[in-house]
C-alpha cells in the first residue's frame, strides 16, 4: 500500500553533512521524496511538533535542540513506508541500534540521533502541516 511519510534530518546530522547519504538510503530503498526542504525550527514550531512531549522532564532539551540549527525535511513516499523507515531509522538511542540503521551509523546521543521520522499516519498527518 502506498503511503507517504515525514523524515527530518536533524541539526547534528546536517552540521556533519549527512544530508545526502541519509536521503540517498531512502531512494536506494525505492521511495520516491515528493518534497523537500531546508529550514530552522521556530521555539512555537518545535513546541507544536513535540506537544505529545510537552509534560516531560526533557521536552525543553527537544525544543532546544531542533531549534539549534539546520533541518532538512522531506515527505517520501512509497510501499508501507512508514514501518520500513522506522527500520531504516533505527532505535531511539544510538547505542541500542543496529549497525547499518541511521541512528546505529550516525547518531552520537538520543537528541543528535541524526534524524525523525513519523511513527504512525496520525503523526505524519499532524507533523507535514507543522513543516510544510
Amino acid at each position: 500500500m502506498t503511503e507517504q511519510t515525514l523524515i527530518i534530518v536533524k541539526p547534528d546530522a546536517v552540521k556533519r553533512n549527512l544530508v545526502g547519504e541519509i536521503l540517498s538510503r531512502f531512494e536506494t530503498k525505492g521511495f520516491c521524496i515528493l518534497k523537500l526542504k531546508m529550514l530552522n525550527f521556530t521555539a512555537e514550531m518545535a513546541e507544536q511538533f513535540y506537544a505529545a512531549h510537552n509534560s516531560k522532564p526533557f521536552f525543553s532539551e527537544l525544543v532546544s535542540f531542533i531549534t539549534s540549527g539546520k533541518v532538512v525535511a522531506a515527505i517520501i513516499e512509497g510501499d508501507n513506508v512508514i514501518n520500513v523507515t522506522r527500520e531504516i531509522i533505527g532505535k531511539t538511542n544510538p547505542k541500542e541500534a543496529n549497525s547499518g540503521t541511521i541512528r546505529g551509523d550516525y547518531g552520537i546521543g538520543i537528541l543528535e540521533n541524526s534524524i525523525h521520522a513519523s511513527d504512525s499516519k496520525e503523526s505524519f498527518d499532524k507533523e507535514v502541516n507543522i513543516i510544510f
